[in-house]
């Protein structure tokens, strides 16, 4: 069997219905959890077996209040996901599937705009890389928001260094539809798969 494991990144209240609503976020979230599903029905027993054998990893945006990304601090982005606040907490549908060994912050010092989940952190400063080669593994599932940023740098991030990408199309949301569909044809365009 293919060492799977699932990323899912920043599916965060701000990026679905607060400060950075985007398009298609609740539809991502529903599409996500139905996919868990699909992975891990008929796997009984506690919800940490599931996870020895399915791994979903979380990235989280999770910024100081006076991050250098927000528009009053010189940056683009209105304010979001500020750690300690709801819009910086993952979608609570989802809270039943994170740990904390598998979630990563990224954006946590006020200089640095991080867009990939490759630069995040856990609570042990582990990397996601460092994590999921110690899972062994060779093909990552990859849903979230936003595709044009987050997403995006995060697939190309993990291709980079050396996985099989699948990104699940239908648990993504957007910024801009045109820009998603550019992402999109730029992703395949670099060897990750569209599914």
């Amino acid at each position: 069997m293919r060492n799977n494991a699932l990323v899912v990144v920043d599916m965060l209240y701000d990026f679905i219905d607060g400060s950075l609503a985007c398009q298609n976020a609740e539809n991502a979230v529903a599409q996500t959890l139905k996919y868990i599903d699909s992975q891990t029905k008929g796997q009984g027993g506690e919800e940490h077996e599931i996870l020895d054998t399915f791994p979903i990893l979380f990235i989280r945006d999770h910024h100081p209040a006076d991050h250098s990304s927000f528009k009053e601090f010189g940056g683009i982005w209105p304010p979001h996901c500020v750690a300690g606040t709801h819009g910086g907490e993952i979608h609570s549908d989802l809270v039943p599937y994170v740990s904390e060994e598998l979630t990563f912050d990224k954006g946590c010092d006020r200089t640095t705009e991080q867009y990939s989940g490759f630069e995040g952190v856990n609570y042990a400063e582990q990397s996601l890389g460092e994590v999921l080669e110690l899972l062994d593994t060779t093909d990552v599932y990859v849903c979230g928001i936003a595709t044009e940023y987050c997403v995006r740098n995060t697939c190309t991030d993990l291709l980079k260094a050396g996985y099989k990408v699948h990104l699940l199309k239908d648990c993504i949301a957007y910024v801009d539809y045109e820009g998603h569909l550019k992402a999109l044809e730029e992703m395949a365009s670099e060897g990750i798969s569209i599914e």
